[in-house]
């Protein structure tokens, strides 16, 4: 599917969901800022698309990410953002959403499965209470975005 088809707005999107659940599709959903991508996102992806399942990221808009990451976050547009997701095999559907927390977009998709990563285990999960299930995903240390821009920001420190 193009990436075009794979960026919906919610209505859009929602529109879809019915004819998938009538086809036995079940609906998964997770959501993050994705600012810069790297393999740890990937796999992450990958472990969360498995089965019989149609995944949606909810990705946090410029000012989401902003609000929670940061006046210097994003590094990459939304607009870059998504189509990057979109180019993934393993995901069906990117939806915007501009709150702190997508639990508006949750309660309106009405996901079958929530996914997180394991580093969320023991913890609040938002939108848990709007799901048969939530699942964690295995989380890949030693690989995130603020990881990687405090690598660049020390390189250019010594530059």
């Amino acid at each position: 599917m193009p990436i075009k088809n794979k960026i919906l707005k919610l209505s859009a999107l929602l529109k879809k969901l019915p004819a998938l659940r009538r086809q036995g599709k079940t609906i998964a959903f997770t959501n993050g800022c994705f600012d810069l991508m790297h393999i740890g996102h990937v796999k992450y992806l990958e472990d969360a698309a498995k089965g019989n399942r149609v995944l949606i990221v909810g990705l946090n808009s410029d000012i989401s990410t902003s609000s929670i990451k940061g006046p210097d976050r994003p590094i990459v547009t939304q607009k870059s953002r998504a189509a990057v997701l979109a180019a993934l095999e393993s995901v069906d559907f990117v939806v915007i959403f501009n709150e702190d927390t997508p639990y508006k977009t949750i309660a309106a998709i009405k996901p079958d499965i929530l996914i997180k990563g394991a580093d969320w285990k023991g913890k609040s999960v938002v939108g848990e209470d709007l799901v048969k299930k939530v699942e964690f995903v295995k989380y890949i240390k030693g690989f995130s975005t603020t990881n990687i821009i405090e690598k660049i920001i020390k390189s250019e420190k010594k530059s």
